[in-house]
């Protein structure tokens, strides 16, 4: 398991990250997983075991409960990892108020003790804004994050989910202010969801922001289970309507390609999935979730190999978007300028 500096920070994290939004299973949670505090530990010890420092939840998560089995799961070995958590949203049994979401210095104050609870820890490792709030300026909210860095409460801040503007917006104001920086930025990424190559991987890469990925295998669509033009297999996230919007052409063609690569190196289409994303420029921890141990240890696995270069390029090749306006047309009119002079 490698280890990686989160952004510009001198922070550490593995390349894996276990992500715990089947821990819980409360208020529509059900359907992404249910494991109780012992089924947890199992995980997080085996994640541990293999090298993972490194885990993921957020307050909404099974309204809370996915913070609480967390922090269970942890125990003594607290300590010895970095816990990330976000907030942002309303919580699932919260009392439903104005002020009961959002980013404002109000509700970042009152979430953050709630957490710290939850986790049963007096600090946070990496407080995450849980996507964008047009509501509350940049400067109040990153000023109530510097507080809680300066406090003790919570260690780095990171964001998740926003465009290139509003995380450049964001930086530009922690830098004319004096306020912490982001340190990292959650979003989507997957053979299936490549649009952030085209500002926010290459925005962050500028400027010296870490990137986690969520969904890396396109909520479990990559791991080949789900044949073309099937109903998604009962229970899963799919079936109840819950998943990310995939051009399913192209993933399908996309999957025939993953099967393939993993019938050659005779591991699983999942782990292929997942060693893409790994080897993906600008990427510095892939989030993985897991209902049990045969899917963690499946999914870990990937970190054991690398794909050759004509693997990943019948796999960049098949999963490639159509270009959006302006990048068809720089692309087309002056592409020997687009690109870096190292890229030639």
């Amino acid at each position: 398991m490698r280890m990686r500096y989160l952004g510009r920070t001198g922070l550490q994290v593995s390349e894996i990250c276990l992500g715990t939004m089947t821990f819980g299973g409360r208020h529509g949670f059900q359907h992404m997983g249910r494991l109780n505090t012992i089924e947890a530990r199992q995980l997080v010890h085996t994640s541990m075991d293999a090298g993972v420092n490194f885990f993921d939840t957020a307050d909404m998560y099974s309204a809370g409960q996915s913070e609480e089995v967390l922090g269970a799961a942890l125990g003594t070995r607290r300590d010895d990892v970095i816990i990330a958590t976000k907030v942002r949203w309303q919580m699932p049994d919260g009392d439903g108020g104005p002020n009961d979401r959002g980013l404002s210095r109000h509700h970042i104050v009152r979430s953050v003790e709630a957490s710290l609870r939850r986790l049963g820890t007096d600090y946070i490792d990496l407080y995450q804004t849980h996507g964008w709030d047009g509501r509350t300026p940049w400067e109040e909210t990153l000023r109530a994050l510097d507080d809680l860095v300066r406090a003790g409460k919570v260690r780095y801040t990171g964001a998740s989910n926003l465009t290139s503007w509003q995380l450049t917006r964001a930086l530009a104001t922690s830098e004319r202010s004096g306020l912490e920086r982001f340190a990292s930025h959650q979003i989507q990424y997957s053979l299936a969801a490549r649009e952030v190559e085209w500002e926010l991987l290459p925005m962050a890469e500028a400027e010296g922001v870490g990137v986690m990925v969520w969904s890396p295998l396109a909520g479990g669509l990559l791991s080949g289970h789900q044949e073309r033009g099937a109903t998604p297999p009962a229970g899963t996230r799919r079936a109840v309507g819950w998943f990310e919007p995939v051009d399913p052409e192209r993933t399908f063609d996309t999957i025939d390609v993953l099967r393939k690569i993993a019938q050659e190196r005779e591991v699983s289409p999942a782990q292929v999935a997942l060693r893409w994303a790994l080897e993906a420029k600008g990427v510095t921890s892939v989030v993985i979730g897991a209902r049990n141990e045969r899917q963690l240890t499946d999914n870990l696995a990937a970190t054991n190999w690398s794909l050759t270069p004509e693997e990943r390029a019948a796999l960049d090749e098949v999963s490639v978007p159509r270009l959006p306006y302006p990048y068809w047309h720089q692309e087309y009119s002056d592409a020997e300028r687009v690109r870096e002079p190292d890229e030639h």
